[in-house]
């Protein structure tokens, strides 16, 4: 796919394309793909706290959504196994889609049929939370590549838009949707009713309902029509499966047993070396990353080398992305390519860890909390999302790119403002109407540029690769977010968070210069 958006085109009929039935149909699955991943996070805390779980139990229930961060090591199978009888009839993206969206509903009602209060079925409970992570992902994996196949690049800001818009909208109904409706059932934190909570999931797997109506309705890409793919044996395919099985438990074990090392070295420098730090404890945190991978590699490998595994079945679904990725753009830009996803959301996702506990620390009542960050803003990120898609569409998109960096990084600055002043609504307004207009210009933006780097044969995996990487890191650094305040203080904190910004802009600058020479070239 080319890499540059269609510029220009009529503002009329650019708007008149918003309501074309690929848009509303990717609202729907954007609803479909936002509505799961807050009944894992702060829906799933909030009852297990009113059950009376220890505080310390529920927050390992956030790991169940690892998953998320690490799709890209089951995204070569989303994108080569056929499924009995639903891929022949539905097409290779709808299969896995109408499947991930049955896994989400079937762990929602999981997840409702266990009573936290009696803390013995907790462990079933996490079982099913992990199911949900998982099946979620596999679903974002999925409408990710549906998304890139079933229009031309130039309606890519468009879809991202619309995708981002339901993803928001899935957020508010499992966030604030089913908190109120837990209420309506009767159930506090003073008098706990599990018979309440239980509704509230089955009214959110009910709901669910509306991303699997739209997979039966939609059509399979064009693209799609004739790459089933059930060119190899059946035997092969379950090879395949049992080489990622085996990667993947490299791939634990190694993380496992490396951050129980990294715990005991660390512990034996003492507090004050620079691995105890944010910083240095980042480092090592991206270096055990990276080390587990290559175990897990290393495992897959050994097993096509033993002959378990079709080897050139193997070298399509794993290597073939990405050498595909690189010998379009060659190795420098390529890595440039990938830099500047990996840190183009530094700024606000590290700030966003912090960012309720800073709003907590400056006196703001709950009530403002949740009326200006959560619906004010989420109204300023849909209008963020619409202005960004605009702008792609009539403009470039490395222009949008730059500009939505510039303005992420720059409001992270009103921060220190609102720092300085305190608990000011007013001000506490303005800060979250322009930190989340400036979100939803940059993330249509980064979408759109992320669906151009595809090709159209390896969607779902070099797509899963980059969203991925686009997460992981800043997420990885946000986790230190809370320990460089307490060192720093809020003010220098939000500076750091602006500075991050700028590799991101020089990395934008870079590859547009580089694309440039290479077209004139």
């Amino acid at each position: 796919m080319s890499h540059t958006a269609k510029r220009g085109g009529n503002l009329r009929d650019n708007i008149r394309s918003w309501i074309q039935p690929k848009a509303i149909a990717m609202l729907f699955l954007g609803f479909s793909a936002g509505l799961p991943i807050l009944l894992i996070f702060s829906t799933l805390s909030v009852w297990l706290r009113e059950a009376g779980v220890e505080r310390s139990a529920v927050t390992f229930f956030s790991w169940a959504a690892l998953g998320y961060s690490f799709k890209f090591l089951w995204a070569p199978l989303v994108d080569i196994l056929p499924l009995p009888f639903l891929t022949r009839f539905l097409g290779r993206r709808r299969a896995w889609m109408l499947l991930a969206q049955c896994g989400v509903i079937g762990s929602i009602v999981s997840m409702s049929m266990v009573d936290p209060a009696a803390h013995i079925s907790l462990t079933v409970m996490a079982m099913a939370a992990v199911c949900l992570g998982f099946s979620s992902a596999t679903q974002d994996i999925v409408i990710d590549a549906y998304r890139i196949e079933c229009a031309e690049t130039n309606l890519q800001a468009l879809l991202a838009a619309m995708y981002i818009s339901g993803y928001r909208i899935g957020m508010v109904v499992a966030g604030a949707g089913s908190l109120f409706i837990a209420t309506y059932f009767g159930t506090s934190r003073e008098l706990y009713s599990y018979s309440a909570w239980q509704s509230t999931y089955l009214s959110m797997s009910a709901i669910m309902g509306i991303g699997v109506i739209t997979t039966l309705i939609i059509r399979e890409p064009e693209a799609n029509l004739e790459k089933v793919r059930d060119s190899y044996p059946a035997g092969d395919y379950l090879r395949i499966l049992l080489m990622f099985l085996v990667a993947l438990g490299c791939f634990v074990v190694s993380f496992i047993v490396s951050g129980e090392k990294i715990v005991a070295v660390t512990a034996g420098l003492g507090s004050e070396s620079f691995f105890s730090g944010p910083v240095g404890a980042f480092i090592v945190e991206i270096m055990r990353f990276v080390l587990s991978f290559v175990v897990g590699a290393a495992g897959g490998y050994i097993t096509v080398k033993l002959g378990l595994v079709n080897k050139k079945m193997a070298h399509m679904t794993y290597v073939a992305p990405a050498v595909d990725f690189f010998q379009r753009y060659g190795g420098r830009t390529a890595i440039i390519f990938l830099c500047l996803i990996g840190c183009y959301r530094f700024s606000d996702i590290v700030l966003g860890v912090v960012s309720n506990v800073f709003y907590v620390d400056m006196g703001f009542s709950k009530n403002v909390i949740g009326g200006i960050t959560k619906t004010f803003g989420l109204g300023m990120t849909l209008v963020g999302g619409f202005v960004g898609g605009l702008l792609t569409m009539r403009y470039s998109v490395y222009s949008i790119l730059f500009l939505g960096g510039l303005l992420a990084a720059g409001t992270n600055l009103l921060f220190m403002l609102l720092a300085k002043t305190g608990a000011d609504v007013t001000l506490l307004t303005v800060v979250i109407g322009a930190d989340n207009l400036s979100a939803g210009i940059a993330t249509t933006a980064f979408i759109a540029f992320l669906s151009s780097l595809t090709n159209i044969s390896f969607t779902a995996v070099q797509y899963a690769v980059f969203s991925s990487l686009m997460t992981l890191f800043p997420k990885v650094l946000g986790g230190y977010s809370g320990t460089m305040v307490s060192n720093v203080g809020y003010e220098k904190f939000f500076l750091f968070t602006a500075l991050m910004g700028i590799p991101a802009l020089i990395f934008i600058w870079i590859v547009r210069r580089e694309i440039e020479l290479k077209t004139h070239s």
